[in-house]
């Protein structure tokens, strides 16, 4: 089945609010074998809904909506359907009675503008929205499918996994699986040309996706199960795991910040964090995370040289002599970090972000990084300042060679 996915609201096209439920539902339908082939997004004008609509039609077999279902004048997505398909609108008294004790249990008085979510096509397959007051419907005819869904992300992204992907998965012919592989420390075009005939295949294929300082390479096979859809991304992720080596930090695992998260509470250790330049970036990805509380031990933001003395312990003569960007500072800070914290690892980072103070001699972009267990202190240094790699680009860069660092000692005790 071919699907486009047409997302109705004027405010996407203004750009006041992210379009995130294209990219949702794409995840989802290819997860169900539903092969999505464009995305577009309408303002709520009713001329040019029905004309996208139409259009859209005239080259899918589905077409999911989000948006337009709403209570006021200017939601008139299910009207619009309703025309294209010559299905007069009907009232469904059992959504109208749930839709009214909705508002019964806020406290709330049914409107009678509300009343209109309460009508649907005729024949359409209703979809219950249990978080919130517009439910959605599926409406066929002609083989061409309309599903439409509410707009809030809070509402669409559970009704379509309650509602809607079981109405969709009887017109698969298949299922489709796919796995990120998550790698640092080399650039896309580097990552393809290691995997270049890799990324030939068409069952299953392998496909690279840039992203701020990574690359993630997704794995896909369709077969008619999960289990022959598995058996074909087996050896092409197992193959691209033994060419990267360590380059690898996880298979699905989100984010880099997880996948150390994970390391520190698989092995019961604790880190301290010490950040300059980063200014307390490298904690803030951690602590983003659910059960960060057991893992990092306490995180300082020691910006200036005076508190990097005071906090850590890094002795004045050590600053002046080799200045705070500098491999002594950052394994001091390392040392001092996990020294105050009382934790099983230290980390320290100062660096010169930019856009000023940089020198000759210390260029911006120049970072440092230390990891110490106690028993040994690592180093890194950086050199990030290119075209286009502004304070933010250096600063999480920073933050990402930190966390790695972290992840390759807890995979195997050596984190550079």
């Amino acid at each position: 089945m071919d699907a486009e996915i047409l997302c109705v609201g004027t405010e996407i096209l203004l750009g006041n609010i992210q379009n995130t439920n294209a990219r949702f539902l794409s995840e989802q339908l290819s997860l169900i074998g539903v092969n999505v082939f464009r995305h577009t997004a309408v303002g709520d004008n009713p001329a040019r809904l029905k004309s996208a609509l139409g259009e859209a039609l005239s080259r899918a077999d589905l077409v999911i909506t989000t948006g337009g279902l709403g209570p006021t004048c200017d939601d008139l997505t299910k009207e619009i359907v309703a025309d294209l398909f010559g299905a007069p609108l009907k009232l469904h008294a059992p959504t109208l009675m749930s839709i009214a004790e909705t508002f019964r249990q806020l406290g709330r008085e049914l409107t009678e503008n509300n009343k209109k979510q309460a009508y649907f096509p005729e024949g359409a397959h209703i979809l219950q929205n249990r978080y919130g007051t517009a439910p959605g419907f599926a409406l066929s005819k002609d083989g061409k499918t309309v599903l439409l869904l509410p707009g809030p992300p809070r509402e669409m992204e559970p009704m379509f996994m309650e509602e809607a992907a079981p109405y969709l998965s009887r017109f698969s012919d298949g299922v489709i699986r796919s796995h990120d592989l998550h790698l640092f420390g080399i650039g896309e075009s580097a990552a393809e040309a290691m995997l270049r005939d890799l990324m030939q295949s068409a069952n299953p294929s392998l496909a690279p996706y840039a992203k701020t300082g990574e690359v993630l390479l997704r794995a896909t096979a369709k077969a008619e199960n999960s289990e022959k859809a598995e058996s074909l991304l087996r050896p092409l992720v197992d193959e691209v795991r033994r060419r990267v080596g360590r380059l690898c930090y996880g298979v699905d695992c989100g984010s880099l910040e997880c996948r150390v998260l994970e390391l520190l509470l698989d092995r019961g250790m604790r880190v301290a964090l010490a950040e300059s330049c980063t200014g307390g970036l490298t904690a803030k990805r951690l602590t983003d995370l659910p059960g960060a509380s057991r893992a990092l031990e306490c995180a300082a933001v020691t910006y200036s040289n005076d508190s990097k003395t005071r906090l850590l312990g890094v002795p004045k003569s050590v600053i002046d002599r080799y200045g705070a960007v500098s491999r002594q500072v950052a394994c001091l800070m390392a040392r001092g970090a996990r020294r105050i914290g009382k934790a099983h690892l230290g980390v320290g980072i100062t660096g010169i972000a930019g856009p000023d103070g940089g020198t000759p001699g210390k260029p911006v972009g120049l970072v440092h990084i230390a990891l110490c267990d106690g028993r040994l202190t690592w180093h890194k240094e950086l050199r990030l300042a290119s075209p286009g790699r502004d304070r933010a680009y250096i600063r999480h860069i920073s933050a990402s060679h930190a966390l790695d660092m972290l992840r390759r000692y807890l995979e195997k005790s050596e984190p550079v």
